[in-house]
């Protein structure tokens, strides 16, 4: 039977104790220990019951022990606290203010598909969501004014569970706003505060803007599952990933298009600064760069302009990061949907739909023209974009190298920034406590002096946390194993041995992630007689922990999940390996300190960065990876283990044996007795040396607050910077496209008809200057408009150039016909083949970069 009306009743808290509201309504309690102990000593088994969501708990606490509270001194005193400390984090001047300088920009528009921010709000698959929500994290921690853009998933990502035979189900519980820390964006009349976009197919979809605050940042969250919309449109911000492609676009248009005005809106209703740079974390958002530009070219209080200059307007403030290692990774739809939505009852009415056609458009060798590619869209609206890795980034360059083909790979406009992990997050709050305990300033923004102090913690001390973090996590552990043989249908007489599954004595191994098949979550399976033989050393065993989830669409991903259940419900190994189902956060916050060494085994190059093994490094935890991701930037040797690699194997069984018994032959040999051997203490100094190494070395590389200072300097400034001078009157905007348009119609005439050298022969010696001459014709270009360059490096048999360095050339004589002579000087310093070239590229203070317009001349 359903309700007639639905009527919302909220807790009414005493006077005394309004400000666990307050405390409730910011999501820094997920990473605020402090806080939690605020609602936790309430009623501690109403805390767990409510697995930590203090909207919920509020809601569940009895009238009689709020007014018992009400009249505690002890606790009024401890609330007042956490609230005044809440109050400092959000006014005091943190490192951007201090330290951004003046290019940094007023305000960061982030646009994500999905955040995770905390297991009581899951809006969030993966790796991509969790990494949203750490740079939201980061941020405020940090003080950088970033507003977070994303969609409200009535049913989140699914919950997994497994049948008795070990196959993934999966369930789409139903959030209800009303029970979250969010609030709704209201007019200055109380009314609700909401966007709308065309669409093709009917009247306007309308969302409300809900807000979730994270820290000193608000995250925009739009809700179709309005009384406004019809059930058809009320159901576009059904799930995450799920649903036909049409579906799909319609999400990404809502998060794109409207998205924008949600924040148009924010700014209006607070007063908020309208942000000046727009960050695009993967394509999902990409259409956010066509709503700018209609913004710009035919909205009633816009300045009106054409579509080129407003298209440099947008580009010149827009980041774009790349996630996916794959194209198969890479939305795209076909162009025909995306013409039937732009072509007619437009999202963007007055944008020609040609021109929206053309951005997404694979025109390119190799590409479909049927399809409109959002990462080929994403790069096009951006002008500056990078990687998240240093080995995604080279990767990057290569899958994206068509859109830029008159260029090396090397120089492919597309840069890398490594990404981290939000430390108050993911750290344990054990380790938190010690490191208190020896003076760091665990709360503050600067964490570069804290890693240090692990000198001056004895082996035993650390020896010890590490055994309690395996303790805490063991018996987690058998707690989500009991709950799943429940509901795979065992009887609790048949489950007991969980009782003794796993020991926190043992050699502790993880592994959780998403399961696509180019992480290989059954690599270790390759040979289940040698696993065993690991598994049940009797002097010296391993146990296995691991997680994970495959898409719901993902037959492949599901087989994969069964195979490993299957080896880990044989009752020869159950109590040393474990398959916990429906990895989340709330798994992974005791997961990853209780775990000794992390596992990742991806098929390389295929692992954007893979930040799982961050958060087990900074809680002490070692590394054992293929050299992928961020474990090939950042893999020193002293502080866990690298896989061998069989690259250019071509047989991918043949491979994959080769890669298991490499790090079956690793485990053996190399980490279990460094774990096992111990000193008269009972401690192992080896193992502790390399725990040491690991937080030392990794603990400020691996942060997001690194990543984020890293995004503030090297994009978010620059971008704003260029922003700023197209945007103050938009002349600048208007110039640099009509240059561009003026380079590009001349570009056929520039040459470089001849070459020559001087100062050494065939045979140089280090030290030696040759001296490079090139005359070239630039049609109806001045020299200005151009640079001319040396691009020399080493040589191989087939004389193509590696390793190349660029020397600019200075304009000597001009002659008839618009031709000129370039000069250079390029010194020898290094020994062996030695080549050079010459070329002309576009050159203009507003370029981003050299291949920005795709453009070079080179000698015939």
């Amino acid at each position: 039977m359903r309700a007639f009306r639905r009527i919302t009743v909220r807790p009414v808290l005493p006077e005394p104790l309004t400000a666990l509201s307050v405390l409730a309504g910011n999501l820094r309690w997920s990473w605020h220990p402090p806080t939690q102990d605020v609602f936790s000593s309430i009623d501690p088994a109403l805390w767990r019951e409510v697995s930590g969501d203090p909207v919920r708990f509020l809601g569940a606490v009895g009238r009689e022990r709020l007014d018992e509270l009400a009249g505690d001194a002890d606790f009024r005193a401890r609330l007042d606290a956490a609230h005044a400390d809440l109050e400092r984090y959000l006014s005091e001047d943190r490192w951007y203010a201090r330290k951004a300088g003046a290019d940094a920009p007023r305000a960061i528009a982030y646009f994500s598909p999905e955040f995770g921010i905390t297991s009581v709000l899951p809006q969030y698959s993966g790796g991509l969501g969790i990494l949203a929500g750490d740079h939201l994290k980061a941020s405020s921690d940090l003080g950088i004014p970033l507003i977070g853009v994303g969609l409200f998933y009535r049913h989140g990502y699914f919950e997994q569970s497994l049948d008795r035979d070990g196959w993934q189900q999966e369930s789409y519980p139903v959030l209800d706003p009303d029970e979250l820390p969010l609030s709704q964006l209201r007019e200055a009349d109380g009314t609700r505060a909401t966007v709308s976009i065309a669409l093709p197919d009917g009247p306007d979809l309308i969302a409300r803007i809900l807000v979730a605050q994270v820290g000193r940042v608000p995250l925009l969250l739009l809700d179709t599952d309005i009384e406004d919309n019809s059930a058809h449109y009320r159901d576009v911000t059904d799930r995450l990933y799920g649903g036909t492609s049409e579906h799909r676009l319609r999400q990404e248009l809502l998060l794109g298009v409207g998205g924008v005005r949600a924040l148009r809106a924010w700014s209006r209703i607070t007063g908020a600064p309208v942000p000046e740079v727009f960050h695009t974390n993967e394509g999902h958002a990409g259409f956010l760069g066509i709503e700018r530009i209609r913004e710009l070219t035919v909205a009633d209080d816009g300045p009106h302009l054409d579509f080129d200059t407003a298209l440099e307007v947008s580009r010149a403030g827009t980041v774009f990061t790349t996630h996916t290692p794959v194209p198969a990774g890479i939305d795209r739809f076909p162009r025909e949907l995306v013409s039937q939505y732009f072509g007619g009852n437009s999202p963007t009415p007055g944008v020609p739909v040609e021109r929206v056609l053309a951005l997404g458009a694979e025109d390119y060798e190799g590409g479909d023209a049927n399809v409109f590619n959002m990462a080929v869209m994403g790069f096009r609206l951006a002008q500056r974009a990078n990687g998240v890795s240093e080995l995604h980034g080279h990767v990057s360059r290569g899958m994206f190298n068509g859109l830029w083909p008159a260029f090396d790979e090397a120089e492919v406009p597309i840069t890398s920034i490594t990404n981290g992990v939000h430390g108050p997050t993911w750290i344990a709050r054990e380790v938190v406590e010690l490191a208190a305990s020896r003076g760091a300033d665990v709360d503050g923004d600067d964490t570069d002096a804290l890693w240090p102090l692990v000198d001056q913690v004895a082996d035993s001390e650390i020896w010890d946390l590490k055994r309690r973090l395996r303790t805490r996590f063991v018996d987690d552990a058998r707690d989500r194993m009991r709950r799943s043989a429940a509901k795979r249908g065992f009887a609790p007489a048949e489950t007991t041995w969980i009782d003794t599954a796993l020991d926190p004595d043992v050699l502790t191994i993880g592994f959780a992630r998403r399961v696509p098949t180019y992480k290989r979550l059954t690599l270790m399976l390759r040979d289940p007689a040698r696993l065993k033989r690991l598994l049940l050393d009797p002097e010296r065993p391993v146990q296995l922990v691991i997680a994970g989830k495959a898409h719901p669409a993902d037959e492949t991903g599901k087989r994969l999940i069964q195979e490993m259940v299957r080896f880990a419900d044989d009752p020869e190994v159950r109590h040393r390996i474990a398959f916990l189902p429906n990895y989340d956060i709330a798994m992974a916050q005791p997961l990853y300190p209780g775990c000794d060494v992390w596992l990742n085994n991806p098929l390389r190059p295929y692992e954007a960065c893979g930040t799982s093994g961050m958060k087990a490094a900074l809680n002490g935890g070692l590394n054992l990876s293929i050299l992928d991701g961020w474990w090939d930037e950042w893999y020193d040797g002293d502080s866990g283990w690298a896989i061998p690699s069989a690259d250019g194997i071509v047989d991918p069984d043949r491979r994959d044996d080769l890669e298991a018994a490499a790090l079956y032959d690793l485990i053996e040999i190399e980490v279990v007795p460094r774990f096992y051997e111990t000193n008269d203490e009972g401690v192992p100094p080896r193992w502790l040396e390399m725990v040491r190494h690991t937080l030392k070395s990794l603990g400020p590389k691996v942060l997001a607050t690194r990543q984020v200072r890293d995004y503030v300097r090297e994009l978010y400034a620059p971008a704003a910077r260029t922003a700023r001078t197209l945007n103050s009157d938009y002349t600048g905007a208007r110039t640099l496209s009509h240059w561009k348009a003026e380079v590009r119609a001349a570009w056929p005439g520039v040459r470089v008809e001849h070459v020559d050298s001087e100062g050494v022969g065939d045979q140089a010696v280090v030290g030696a200057t040759l001296g490079v001459r090139a005359y070239v014709a630039l049609g109806s270009l001045s020299p200005d408009d151009v640079e001319v360059q040396v691009v020399h490096g080493r040589t191989g048999a087939d004389d193509v150039l590696t390793a190349t360095t660029v020397t600019p050339m200075q304009v000597g004589e001009s002659y008839d016909g618009n031709r000129h002579r370039f000069d250079a000087s390029v010194p020898l310093a290094v020994s062996g083949p030695f080549g050079y070239t010459v070329r002309v590229v576009p050159r203009n203070p507003s370029l981003a970069s050299v291949a920005e317009l795709g453009l070079v001349a080179e000698p015939a």
